[in-house]
């Protein structure tokens, strides 16, 4: 399943969390970026929780399926969360 970007207004972003803040992803809005998030674990309905912000804000890690995985900002801003 595809979405546009924009096309789920009003979704939180994996981005947009505080640390240790967890959220469930309902969708990934980027069809190219999507494969690879999906390879690495990131699949809707999964738990996900930020676990830490390099000083600068960038890169950022989050925890999914028990593992910790380093994501880049605009990546972490493809993955949507449920409301």
């Amino acid at each position: 399943m595809q979405h546009k970007i924009g096309e789920h207004k009003g979704h939180r972003s994996v981005r947009e969390l505080k640390i240790g803040e967890s959220g469930v992803i309902c969708c990934l809005n980027d069809p190219e970026m999507g494969l690879k998030l999906l390879e690495m674990g990131c699949i809707p309905g999964t738990e996900v929780k930020m676990n830490s912000r390099a000083p600068l804000g960038d890169p950022i890690t989050i925890i999914v399926n028990n593992y910790t995985l380093s994501l880049r900002l605009d990546e972490a801003e493809t993955i949507l969360l449920k409301q």
